[in-house]
Order: structure tokens, then sequence, then C-alpha cells
């Protein structure tokens, strides 16, 4: 997807709701970056330091953080139909 903001995806591999947001990114052809915050401390704490937030996915989106996966926003969000 071209000139789309910086996405990334603070998530686990057991988490439902990640792997739908992921799979959502992935169906569009929408680069992100993932952190596994079950075994990185350091993006679990940027994770907590954005969102406030323990519950996954935690998605950050340009400068707006997304909790939980809401397709309508991050659609919105990516001007995608």
């Amino acid at each position: 997807m071209k000139n789309q903001p910086k996405i990334t995806v603070y998530s686990t591999e057991t988490c439902m709701y990640c792997k739908m947001a992921k799979d959502f990114f992935k169906s569009h052809e929408v680069d992100f970056v993932e952190h596994n915050v079950a075994v990185d401390e350091k993006a679990r704490e940027e994770m907590l330091d954005k969102s406030g937030q323990m519950g996954v996915p935690v998605i950050v989106v340009g400068d707006e953080v997304i909790v939980g996966f809401n397709r309508e926003r991050l659609a919105e969000l990516l001007g995608i139909k």
C-alpha cells in the first residue's frame, strides 16, 4: 500500500484478535511490524507506555493507538473500503 502510515502490531501468538488484525493487513497488502509481547519485554514496555493496556492487540497506525481489533477504524485510517 502506497503512502501508508507506519503500522505496529503488539500481539501474542495465542491471541485470536491479533491473528484477525494481521490477516486483515495481509489481505489488503498493508505492511506492518509485529512485536510478540509475550517474549519481547522491551516491546511489552513500549505497548504499555503507548496504550496503558496489557491486553492485545495494540495497534499503532501513525500516531493513533487502537486497543483491540477494530476493523472499521483501521479501514478508515488506511482508506480501505
